[in-house]
């Protein structure tokens, strides 16, 4: 990869360090499940920039609580709208809400892992219809904004679609994504939504690239953060995620440091007007490999024909997008 895209940052880099020299007055970022974990760090990060930062959320007194935090340094405005990505309804009235108000930066944050079969408002099963054609949705609805925001700012607006290593579970199960014949696999499930956010990414680079606007799909790496919500402490000790006094192992991140690669995918100079990737560690991935399984991407989450079927799936699933 002799064109891979780096930066000056690393693994434990901050976002604060990511962010540090960036005038961001007069943008606008919405952040999704911004509430809790790196979402807030994230947030913190961009209004100390001095943009005006949305935490787009489903639990107000959450929201509330990391606002008041981050407002003591923020030099931006940091505000709360309502939203439950597992509700089409309340999407839809965010989407509308929000109107056609001009939005430079989009960072698809907010996840499910994990969880027991559960299903959306909707019948979709939860981590997927969550984590993908709820975020679908939403960036169908704010996509006209996002080009707005372009033309306003003369500047590229970005997405980012966070993903995760754990793509490398499942490719997308075309033939049954809600798990419907009763071979429920809570990693599996995971899987197949993570891989559902980095298709995503090239499905909307490819489209919207020409109108000004990016997308590129972030792995985090790994973060102790209340996504852990639904793994007893015994499954996360079983897969050597906690040593013996029950802390993050080597090779975890802070929240600070977790939200470094998505701060960077919504600012980084190197990424100007360049779509499609899938970063990590503050620079492009590299493959997957099993010498170093826990990090890298997998082809099938790059894949640009299983980028189309997505998208054609996910407008026939929402309704919206085509």
């Amino acid at each position: 990869m002799s064109d891979r895209i780096t930066s000056p940052f690393q693994r434990y880099s901050t976002a604060r360090e990511v962010v540090a020299g960036h005038d961001l007055s007069g943008q606008t970022i919405i952040v999704t499940g911004a509430a809790t974990g790196i979402g807030v760090e994230t947030v913190r990060a961009l209004a100390e920039a001095g943009a005006d930062v949305v935490i787009a959320a489903r639990k107000p007194d959450l929201a509330a609580a990391a606002i008041a935090d981050v407002e003591k340094t923020a030099k931006g405005k940091v505000s709360f709208e309502m939203l439950d990505l597992s509700d089409f309804a309340s999407i839809r009235a965010f989407g509308a809400r929000w109107g056609a108000r001009p939005l430079n930066i989009l960072i698809n944050n907010a996840a499910v892992m994990a969880c027991p079969l559960d299903h959306t408002k909707d019948g979709l099963e939860m981590q997927i219809g969550t984590n993908h054609f709820g975020h679908f949705l939403m960036t169908a609805l704010l996509t006209p904004a996002l080009i707005a925001g372009a033309k306003a700012s003369g500047k590229t607006s970005r997405l980012v679609s966070l993903s995760s290593i754990g793509h490398v579970r499942s490719d997308i199960r075309w033939d049954d994504p809600h798990f419907r014949q009763g071979d429920y696999e809570k990693w599996a499930s995971y899987g197949q939504a993570k891989t559902a956010n980095a298709l995503f990414a090239v499905g909307f680079s490819r489209r919207f690239r020409d109108q000004g606007v990016t997308a590129n799909a972030v792995m985090p790496g790994g973060i102790l953060t209340p996504l852990q919500r639904h793994l007893p402490i015994e499954e996360q000790r079983a897969m050597g995620w906690l040593d013996e006094n029950d802390k993050a192992v080597t090779g975890f991140k802070t929240t600070e440091q977790g939200a470094s690669t998505s701060v960077w995918a919504a600012v980084g100079p190197e990424l100007e007007g360049i779509g499609g990737l899938y970063l990590e560690d503050c620079a492009q991935a590299v493959p997957w490999s099993k010498e170093n399984p826990r990090a890298g991407v997998m082809p099938h989450a790059l894949n640009p024909e299983s980028a189309e079927r997505l998208w054609a799936l996910s407008v026939e699933t929402t309704g919206a997008g085509a």
